[in-house]
């Protein structure tokens, strides 16, 4: 079943055909754009010469769809990737009708909604249901290369501590509102600019980084948020977009009237840039996360991740340099150890022959590169097939799903909903009574 998808990522789940899903799926959603635009990209991948899908759509298109579905429940299994409003409250009735929940990030948006979030956690533990958060970004070879040389001690050593203004963790994102998807242009709906409706960077795109920073420093570790995280400082900053840009990602000639608290003369003022600042069990952790309108020419979506060790720095940059492919480095502390450290990250490699063949390493003086082989690099797109098959081992079957998740996420959303809060303070924003 697939519930209101109104981001494109609820047609990526739907990419690949799996055996274990059946071909028939159910959408409720109301009738409207989001719907239509969800229905032509699984049509395009019906339709596509290369490995054609067999998706057949049974489409609930009613104003009461949500309540439809709960009675109805044609399948045993839910895909929610779409307004990010109020989901928390959907995915809380979702599971406590007993149904298995993939939920695309985030979960939550706000800092009110955190007390939900627990909530649904534990009623989905007690009541044995799978909710899985969607983190396609632990598929990615280039980060799962980092968490493995930044928890081999030979390589990295330990990480160190740092501080505010110089963290031991620092990770960038940079996003492109103008892109194509599956090989097409990407219209955005109206409410993605609604931060009410999608949640500011920091809250969004925002929650891959502060997972990944999990994942890599505490892996399959229970996490406090209470005891284990402080959040010490967040910022936020918009870019305007004028109504030619508005459309261009839209394909609306107007601002709709609930962005109207947004909008400044002609232009829309679209909160872009989160930065937050915090400690996981004492680790200073920088991240920005930004969106710009439209890349530059060549230019691509870029990524850099920094974690500074005791003995190395082990790095992830997609940037010009890398020709926007994500590249995985090591740079020792001391030049003299070069030798040394690029030994300890080769024997990494080969105990990870197995599952990842082909990884080679070479140093130019200063750094180690990890050469990835073609074979082992899949697309963003290609990864959520890869968590699909992930979340299959859990369904049915939840005790499988690691200790470590609930707690993970109850972390990692204290981090987003807390920093876009810190944010809010430092520059105010309209708020919800305005609108």
């Amino acid at each position: 079943i697939v519930l209101d998808p109104g981001h494109f990522h609820a047609a990526l789940f739907q990419k690949e055909m799996l055996p274990e899903i059946d071909c028939q799926v159910h959408v409720y959603a109301p009738m409207g754009p989001d719907l239509l635009a969800h229905v032509g990209r699984v049509n395009a991948f019906n339709t596509r010469a290369d490995k054609p899908a067999n998706w057949t759509l049974e489409i609930h298109a009613t104003p009461d769809f949500f309540p439809r579905l709960l009675a109805e429940r044609p399948g045993n299994v839910v895909v929610v990737s779409g307004n990010n409003q109020g989901k928390i409250g959907r995915l809380q009735a979702l599971i406590g009708a007993g149904l298995h929940t993939l939920a695309d990030k985030p979960w939550i948006i706000e800092p009110e909604e955190f007390p939900a979030l627990e909530r649904t956690l534990e009623q989905a533990r007690t009541a044995r249901v799978a909710a899985y958060d969607a983190m396609t970004q632990r598929y990615e070879i280039s980060c799962r290369l980092q968490q493995e040389l930044v928890n081999d001690a030979e390589v990295f050593g330990r990480c160190q501590q740092g501080t505010e203004q110089d963290p031991a963790v620092y990770m960038e994102s940079v996003h492109f509102l103008r892109k194509e998807v599956a090989g097409a242009p990407l219209l955005r709906p109206a409410w993605f600019f609604d931060p009410r409706q999608l949640g500011e960077p920091l809250a969004d795109v925002g929650t891959h980084l502060v997972d990944l920073v999990q994942w890599m420093l505490t892996p399959e570790q229970a996490l406090d948020p209470r005891r284990d995280v402080k959040v010490l400082r967040g910022s936020s900053g918009a870019i305007p977009l004028t109504r030619d840009q508005f459309k261009g990602v839209t394909g609306l000639a107007e601002f709709p009237a609930f962005l109207r608290p947004w909008v400044r003369g002609d232009r829309l003022e679209y909160i872009a840039r989160n930065r937050v600042s915090y400690t996981l069990r004492g680790v200073h952790v920088k991240l920005d996360v930004l969106w710009d309108y439209e890349a530059p020419p060549g230019g691509k979506d870029t990524e850099l991740s920094i974690f500074r060790g005791t003995r190395a720095r082990v790095e992830v940059r997609q940037g010009r340099e890398e020709q926007f492919v994500p590249e995985v480095y090591v740079v020792p502390n001391r030049a003299e150890d070069l030798a040394r450290v690029e030994a300890a990250v080769r024997n990494r490699l080969t105990r990870l022959g197995a599952e990842f063949p082909g990884l080679t390493a070479g140093a130019d003086g200063k750094r180690i590169q990890v050469r990835i082989p073609p074979a082992l690099r899949v697309s963003h797109e290609a990864h959520f097939a890869l968590l699909v098959r992930q979340f299959l081992t859990y369904f049915g079957q939840p005790d499988r799903m690691p200790a470590g998740e609930a707690p993970f996420m109850r972390a990692k959303y204290y981090v987003t909903t807390e920093g876009v809060r810190l944010g809010r303070l430092a520059t105010p924003r309209p708020t919800t009574a305005s609108r």
